[in-house]
């Protein structure tokens, strides 16, 4: 039930797109916020000292919150108002910004990026679902094409207006510049977006929260320490047995209640899991690959921050162009064929990936992110698309929930194990020899760490063996990603439902679209 009628909605009908400004303003912000952090790393690791696990941390603290919360944020907005609960996760994520511009040690900004994933949680799924009251079915496929494309453009900008900030500013610009941003989507929430709700909505539980954001949160926690602790270590075992069986106890509680919070059920409709394992693996890969990058362009390839934002483009150029081609091929061909030839093609560009070496220019590495590009975008629409045909009609709401909590649980599984698997394989190549325990055991926290420590000390022989040591951690991770992909290609090829997908977004565009260029940065 809408808290607007639709008189109510007529009259609203001048502000609409004043209106669809702020959503545009706050999708924008959500856009552009994580490739911004992933271009920023190398220089918070330089200036605040941070380890690669504490990098790990930055990125994945947002993504392991924004994973947790946002089923119970979207039943918190259909309950209580939607508009209410934007704006509230928009001065959430404001406050977060302002914590990390004015942290002053890398705790400070692990908390400023957990509280915005609490914010980005409420902004993301309420953005959209207030269309419907705004515009009428004539109107909505322009209003959410422009929505989406407002996420599409905060991709790419996102390197570059961060890699601008920091070669004018110091690091906690790349925070600040959310504030005006955010400023602004508040006040236009305020003023010209209708207040609507759902009071028969399922209720928030509360428990299954809990368990979803300790079960992800261990899980996530042992993988990233598993590296400097050892996978043997107590605490680390003790971790996954823990993950374990909370994510255990939260199937079990979510198969026993009427209407599960997390719908585990959709899971045995064949065509949404098969097709949400494919999306689910591509936002694996894109998380990890984002995460890993930008230190290979900036400490190895030696390129300042806005150059690495610009460098960085060619991954997000193939992507977007992708996603917007997939479509018609889906038609053509049937949306098995386009997800196994996507996955294909992403395999295919992250094992050419693996080859680099420290004697490599930028050229090389362009090819392959252009191809890498091409294959998330050739992957990851299609799957979508399939996964939310696939579920029955009454069950759509919750079907997509799912989908996206399980996109964002892979992107933070894939910062997590890859960017593990990357710190281990560059702390055992590194060559320290000579150098006193204490420096010697800072160089191996990072590749950044590595440099300053050789700048102190002279070392040429340090950075020679930091940069080969970080391509070769940086051609396992790979490496991994391409045996994944090809390794999920196999039995898309073969299991996938291959009937074209049929459900639109009230008109010419894939509901997949959007959300694919909404958060593949994240």
């Amino acid at each position: 039930m809408a808290t607007v009628t639709h008189t109510e909605e007529t009259r609203l009908d001048p502000r609409r797109w004043w209106a669809l400004g702020a959503l545009v303003a706050s999708m924008l912000v959500l856009g552009f916020d994580t490739t911004i952090l992933n271009v920023a790393l190398p220089t918070m690791a330089e200036q605040l000292g941070a380890t690669t696990s504490q990098q790990q941390w930055m990125a994945d603290a947002y993504v392991v919150v924004f994973a947790s919360l946002m089923l119970p944020a979207g039943l918190l907005g259909d309950r209580f108002g939607r508009r209410r609960m934007l704006v509230t996760g928009l001065v959430i994520f404001l406050g977060g910004s302002v914590i990390g511009a004015l942290a002053g040690d890398v705790n400070w900004v692990i908390a400023a990026r957990t509280v915005m994933g609490v914010g980005a949680a409420l902004v993301m799924p309420l953005a959209m679902s207030v269309l419907p009251s705004l515009f009428g079915p004539a109107e909505r496929t322009r209003a959410v094409g422009i929505v989406s494309a407002a996420s599409a453009l905060g991709l790419p900008l996102g390197p570059i207006i961060g890699g601008w900030l920091l070669n004018h500013f110091w690091w906690g610009s790349v925070f600040l510049i959310n504030v005006p941003m955010v400023a602004i989507g508040v006040a236009a929430c305020v003023f010209l977006l209708p207040e609507t709700s759902d009071p028969a909505s399922p209720k928030v539980d509360v428990l299954s929260t809990v368990l979803t954001a300790t079960g992800l949160g261990a899980l996530i926690y042992a993988i990233i320490e598993a590296p400097d602790r050892g996978w043997g270590d107590p605490l680390v075992l003790a971790l996954f047995a823990l993950a374990v069986v909370l994510v255990g106890a939260l199937v079990l509680r979510e198969r026993q209640v009427e209407r599960p919070m997390l719908d585990m059920a959709l899971l045995t409709h064949r065509g949404f899991l098969l097709n949400a394992s494919a999306a689910t693996l591509v936002m694996f890969v894109l998380s990890g690959l984002m995460f890993v990058l930008p230190p290979y362009l900036q400490a190895v390839l030696g390129n300042d921050a806005f150059g690495t934002g610009l460098r960085m483009l060619p991954m997000m150029g193939g992507l977007i162009i992708a996603a917007r081609a997939a479509q018609p091929l889906v038609e053509r061909f049937g949306a098995r064929a386009v997800v196994a030839a996507g996955l294909v093609v992403l395999a295919f560009a992250a094992l050419l990936g693996s080859r680099t070496t420290v004697h490599d220019g930028y050229g090389f590495t362009a090819l392959w992110l252009s191809v890498a590009g091409l294959g998330f975008g050739f992957s990851v629409v299609p799957s979508m698309d399939g996964a939310l045909a696939a579920l029955p009609a009454d069950r759509a709401g919750s079907g997509s929930g799912l989908l996206m909590t399980l996109r964002q649980v892979g992107g933070a599984i894939g910062i997590a194990l890859l960017g593990s698997l990357l710190a281990g394989a560059f702390r055992d190549r590194l060559d320290i020899t000579g150098l006193p325990a204490p420096l010697g055991h800072t160089a191996g926290e990072s590749v950044v760490a590595a440099h300053l420590v050789a700048g102190k000390t002279g070392s040429t022989h340090l950075v020679a063996s930091a940069n080969a040591s970080y391509v070769h951690g940086m051609g396992l991770v790979l490496l991994v990603c391409g045996i994944a992909a090809l390794a999920t290609a196999l039995p898309a090829a073969a299991l996938l439902p291959n009937a074209p997908t049929d459900r639109r977004t009230e008109g010419n565009e894939s509901p997949a679209v959007a959300s694919a260029t909404a958060d593949a940065g994240q």
